[in-house]
């Protein structure tokens, strides 16, 4: 069994940009910068913003973070995007999801400017996606990719199966997968809350992607042996014993499932450090591309 370590990985990835960076500075190019919105004080969202920026010092990125009050008005949050869109000195930028209740979400995604869109959802960056055209791809589905990649998995013909539909990973990591490129050509089912038989169609999985946010669900009677599994979910569960009082779990069953498997991801620790690294690199293209 081997382990896909996405911490290191992602370690490599941040030492490459922040080589491009220096190189770029070289040449009498400002640093490339992220701007990132929060509203409210979503506590996983905090920890996973501030991670962002301190990410972004390590490669030489210049960071802006905007924190806006949970009671915004869904019009003064538009503003606030507007006013990023039009922002020369901002390279991209990301709204953090989720967001307060009385904010419609997809308008915020519709509002982001599809140039500065690294986190990829826009519907413009999403169809390009779907038609292998040069664009921003998500963060998380861009990570997996990377990390089949640089351990050198093979996913040509191979069977590879999503569970999860979500349009942030189970959906375009479906699209990817089954695309004319490095890591696809790979037969795809995508599977859910209403597939029947789910066992059935895991135990033919060469390799299972698990993306639908419920706690240790995949377990080791539902795989084959030699099977590459990667663990998108993670879950705060409470746990007295522990200092933060809680511990992080991903949708896999980890010890066991890892007896039966070639390749796994860690949870903490696999595709999360990797969705921080690539939302990097899509800044860094974005810049790239407004250099012409």
């Amino acid at each position: 069994m081997t382990l896909l370590d996405g911490k290191k990985t992602s370690a490599d990835i941040k030492e490459e940009i922040a080589i491009e960076v220096a190189e770029l500075k070289k040449q009498g190019n400002r640093a490339p910068h992220l701007a990132a919105i929060i509203v409210g004080n979503n506590g996983a969202s905090l920890t996973y913003v501030n991670a962002k920026v301190k990410a972004c010092e390590r490669v030489g990125f210049e960071s802006t973070l905007i924190r806006l009050p949970e009671d915004i008005s869904e019009n003064d949050l538009l503003n606030e995007i507007e006013g990023l869109n039009t922002n020369d000195a901002i390279d991209g930028f990301i709204v953090q999801l989720p967001l307060p209740k009385h904010i419609d979400e997809q308008k915020i995604i519709m509002a982001v400017h599809p140039d500065k869109d690294v986190d990829g959802f826009h519907p413009t960056n999403v169809g390009k996606m779907a038609l292998n055209l040069p664009t921003f791809i998500s963060a998380t589905p861009f990570g997996i990719l990377e990390l089949l990649d640089r351990y050198q998995i093979e996913t040509s013909g191979k069977h590879v199966v999503v569970i999860g539909r979500s349009h942030i990973v189970g959906s375009p990591m479906s699209i990817l997968l089954s695309q004319k490129r490095t890591v696809g050509n790979a037969t795809v089912t995508i599977t859910h809350s209403r597939t029947k038989n789910l066992k059935e169609i895991t135990l033919q999985a060469d390799i299972v992607v698990a993306a639908l946010g419920i706690p240790e669900f995949l377990t080791a009677d539902m795989v084959k042996d030699g099977v590459t599994v990667i663990d998108v979910g993670i879950t705060r569960v409470e746990d007295a014993t522990k200092k933060r009082g809680f511990r992080l779990l991903g949708d896999v069953k980890f010890d066991e499932v890892a007896a039966k498997s070639e390749f796994i991801t860690p949870v903490p620790g696999g595709v999360g450090p990797m969705t921080i690294a690539m939302l990097l690199k899509n800044t860094l293209l974005a810049f790239t591309r407004r250099l012409g």
